[in-house]
C-alpha cells in the first residue's frame, strides 16, 4: 500500500499545483474536490473511472478472501500436524482421519486425509501389497493438485488487474488530453484555464489506475509466495506419509 499512498499524494500535490497556477494566471479555476472532478469529466473518462473502481473492488475482494483462507489454513495446520503425527505413531489411522476431518480448512489435512482414506480402503490385511502404497501415493498427488488449485483461486484475476489497470488509466489519460486539445480548439485559447478540465481527467485516471494496479501486483506476489510455501509443506507431508506407509508395510511383513 506504500506505493498506492505515494500515487495518491502525487495526485493531491498535482491538484494543488495546477490550482495555484490557475489562480496565479488570473483565469477561471477548476474544482479539485472529488465531486467537482467527477462533474467535469466527460462520458469516456467517467467510464474509465467506473471500470477502474470495478477492478479495484474485485481485487480487494480477492485479497480479503485469500487472506482469510490462508490464515485459516495456517492456523488449522499448526494444530493438525502434531495431532495427526501422534495418532499415526500409535498406529491409529481412524483417529488420524478424524483429526483431519476436524481441520477441513487446513491444506495439510486435505492432502493427508486423501492418502489415509485410500490406504485404509484397501483393508487392514496381514500382508499389505505394494499396490496399496502406490494407490495412496496417487491419491496424495491428486489431492495436492486439487488443493493447489484451490489456494490459487482468484490470483490469476489479481494478476490481470495488476497488469491491465495502468493501461486502463492510460486510456483515460489519452481521453483527457484529447479533451484538452478540443477545448483549445473550441475556445481559441491556449491558457491553463482552457485545458484545465482535460488535464484534470488525465491526472485523475492515471492516478486511479496506479492506485488499483500497485496493490494488486504487490498482493499477487505475496499470495504467490504463500502458495509456494504451502506446496512445499504439502510435498513434505506426502513424503512423510508415504514413508509411514512403507514402514507399516515392512512391520506387517
Amino acid at each position: 500500500m506504500f506505493f498506492a499512498n505515494i500515487a495518491t499524494l502525487a495526485l493531491y500535490n498535482a491538484h494543488l499545483a495546477a490550482s495555484w497556477l490557475l489562480q496565479e494566471s488570473g483565469e477561471a479555476t477548476v474544482g479539485w474536490d472529488p465531486v467537482s472532478l467527477w462533474k467535469q469529466m466527460g462520458i469516456l473518462a467517467k467510464l474509465v473511472v467506473f471500470i477502474l473502481f470495478i477492478m479495484s473492488g474485485w481485487s480487494i475482494g480477492v485479497m480479503i478472501d485469500r487472506a482469510l483462507a490462508f490464515s485459516a489454513a495456517r492456523k488449522q495446520s499448526r494444530a493438525f500436524a502434531p495431532a495427526v503425527a501422534g495418532a499415526l505413531r500409535e498406529g491409529k489411522i481412524d483417529e488420524a482421519i478424524r483429526v483431519a476431518e476436524r481441520n477441513k480448512k487446513s491444506h495439510l489435512a486435505k492432502v493427508v486425509t486423501a492418502g489415509l482414506q485410500e490406504f485404509k480402503a484397501h483393508g487392514e490385511s496381514a500382508d499389505i501389497p505394494g499396490e496399496q502404497v502406490e494407490a495412496s501415493k496417487r491419491a496424495l498427488e491428486r489431492a495436492e493438485a486439487i488443493v493447489h488449485a484451490e489456494l490459487k483461486r482468484g490470483l490469476s484475476g489479481l494478476a490481470t488487474i495488476g497488469a491491465t489497470a495502468p493501461f486502463v488509466g492510460l486510456l483515460g489519460t489519452v481521453v483527457g488530453i484529447l479533451n484538452a486539445f478540443r477545448s483549445i480548439s473550441q475556445n481559441k485559447a491556449t491558457g491553463l484555464g482552457a485545458v484545465a478540465g482535460g488535464i484534470s481527467e488525465a491526472l485523475v485516471t492515471t492516478a486511479i489506475g496506479l492506485f488499483v494496479a500497485i496493490p494488486a501486483v504487490m498482493m499477487f506476489n505475496y499470495f504467490t509466495s504463500k502458495v509456494e510455501a504451502f506446496d512445499v509443506e504439502m510435498d513434505n507431508s506426502s513424503s512423510e506419509l508415504i514413508d509411514y506407509f512403507l514402514k507399516r508395510r515392512g512391520v506387517r511383513k
